[in-house]
């Protein structure tokens, strides 16, 4: 009962309420430091109230918490050196990571207490001594790999077409070899080395990215866009067709040039990735996710609705026409196709002044070039100008985020000896098998001197406060109105007393 309560504390608005009831609690507790401790026992999505306040973004609660955690190991004038307590808020040894949580919930105030310490300080040397040289290394490997790739690719084994066209409009010189003529020469041995270094980079993708899936969930590691979620799904298609292309291959199946294509295009946008880690690019990569799976998404569906209605009425128009003289619309797919360029103004309207076009061709046409170019093209302009000025005011603290997410990434995935634990063991200091954060701290003099002085003057107003009370208690209902008169007058002299103290803290200030 009493860790139900914790949980629901957690999540009551009033902060200030809501963090002594927490205390009150707490005191009953008869197993404050071990196992059985209140604070420990998590609810039934496995949550402590711990991390249940970092998932609820209650940065009071949080700040709270992390005060009962901290020791305070020195502290001399303005400067000071604490410890504190990370061993929910560390990854290391986490199924389910404190930063993790945080960096996947939606809510935007949960993102903020990245920046509260000892969170930021964290993060920080994970990303400065660790992540960041992984990444930047894990960047360069990639594009190297997909460098390889590229290469197979255009030199894939190809042989001179030896059978006759059927059409004048076919223009095919060169069809795949099959499997027994594409691994004679000496050049065919070195792209068989860079095939075979593309299918295990493909199947190691996959053997990465699928326990994520299992672990995290499709919805939410698919979804998330801190966490990469587009890219992901991005890496495990092109992943997908490199077995693809293998298995056309090992079995002599033409039409390989299908998803080689959807790799390559895929391999390459997702090199996208890696610019998170970079302050200038990161912020720029969500801007571009969010208006592909936002906007553009929206935008698609009535764009389909207009190049269908438009392409059916150019397709009809010509269906009695000579191809040769204007083939923009000699079958309905190629209707599409040429519908889409239109629209997205690739290509000017076709014309033949040789020959007489149809009348309905001109009044279809000039209905189109209003309501695509004018109206549709502006209106997708204005949505996406509306997403980024959403973003840019975010934009720092999505980027902080992906920093986050992928100092968590890396750490799940190297092994253990590339990755060391961060802090410091508490038996070092007599404090058991937790684990802390040193932190040294250092407050402005002028800002710890005004401190000091406020300090005094609470403590002066809360005396002159405590003898006015016990004056007043001491006396009988007999003499209540001169006893308050007299209790007036001294605390109107101990208010004028300590008044000269605020004023002198007021003109310092």
């Amino acid at each position: 009962i009493g860790n139900t309560v914790l949980h629901i504390l957690v999540l009551q608005p009033n902060k200030t309420f809501a963090c002594h009831m927490y205390s009150l609690i707490l005191s009953y507790d008869r197993n404050k430091e071990g196992p059985g401790s209140l604070e420990l026992i998590p609810n039934n999505e496995g949550l402590s109230p711990f991390k249940l306040a970092g998932v609820e973004g209650n940065t009071v609660m949080f700040q709270y918490l992390m005060q009962k955690r901290k020791q305070n190991l020195w502290s001399f004038g303005p400067l000071s050196t604490v410890l504190y307590d990370i061993t929910e808020i560390d990854s290391w040894a986490e199924d389910q990571s404190f930063l993790e949580l945080i960096v996947s919930t939606k809510k935007r105030e949960a993102r903020q207490i990245l920046d509260l310490t000892p969170v930021k300080e964290l993060v920080s040397l994970k990303w400065n001594m660790y992540g960041r040289p992984y990444f930047c290394f894990l960047a360069l490997f990639y594009i190297l790999y997909m460098v390889c790739f590229t290469m197979c690719c255009v030199y894939r084994p190809l042989k001179p077409r030896t059978g006759n066209r059927t059409s004048s409009r076919d223009n095919t010189i060169y069809v795949q070899k099959m499997l027994q003529e594409s691994y004679v020469a000496y050049e065919d041995e070195l792209r068989l080395v860079g095939e075979l270094i593309t299918v295990i980079g493909a199947v190691v993708i996959l053997v990465l990215e699928i326990p994520d899936i299992l672990r995290v969930g499709a919805a939410k590691y698919f979804g998330q866009t801190i966490l990469g979620g587009p890219f992901h799904i991005i890496v495990i298609t092109y992943a997908c067709m490199i077995l693809v292309t293998m298995v056309m291959r090992l079995t002599s199946t033409t039409g390989e040039v299908v998803p080689m294509s959807f790799a390559l295009v895929l391999g390459w946008c997702n090199v996208m990735y890696f610019a998170r880690g970079f302050q200038m690019l990161g912020p720029f990569t969500i801007m571009i996710q969010k208006m592909i799976f936002g906007d553009l998404m929206r935008f698609c569906w009535l764009m389909a609705v207009v190049i269908l209605g438009f392409a059916s009425a150019f397709y009809i128009i010509f269906q009695t026409e000579n191809p040769e003289n204007l083939g923009q619309f000699y079958n309905y797919p190629m209707s599409l196709f040429t519908t889409f360029e239109l629209f997205l103004t690739i290509i000017d309207g076709p014309a033949n002044y040789d020959v007489d076009l149809p009348f309905m061709y001109s009044v279809v046409y000039f209905a189109f070039a209003i309501i695509a170019t004018l109206l549709m093209l502006n209106l997708l302009i204005a949505m996406m100008g509306d997403t980024h000025w959403r973003v840019a005011h975010e934009q720092d603290e999505l980027w902080r985020a992906q920093v986050v997410a992928t100092t968590v990434m890396l750490e799940r995935k190297l092994p253990r000896c590339l990755w060391p634990r961060s802090g410091i063991c508490g038996r070092e200091f007599g404090l058991g098998d937790r684990w802390y954060l040193r932190i040294e701290d250092r407050v402005d003099p002028s800002k710890h001197k005004m401190m000091r002085y406020t300090e005094a003057f609470k403590v002066q107003d809360r005396d002159n406060y405590d003898k006015g009370s016990e004056k007043l208690e001491t006396n009988g209902d007999t003499l209540c109105k001169k006893e308050m008169s007299a209790l007036s007058l001294s605390r109107s002299t101990s208010r004028t007393s300590s008044h000269r103290g605020w004023e002198i803290l007021r003109r310092n200030t």
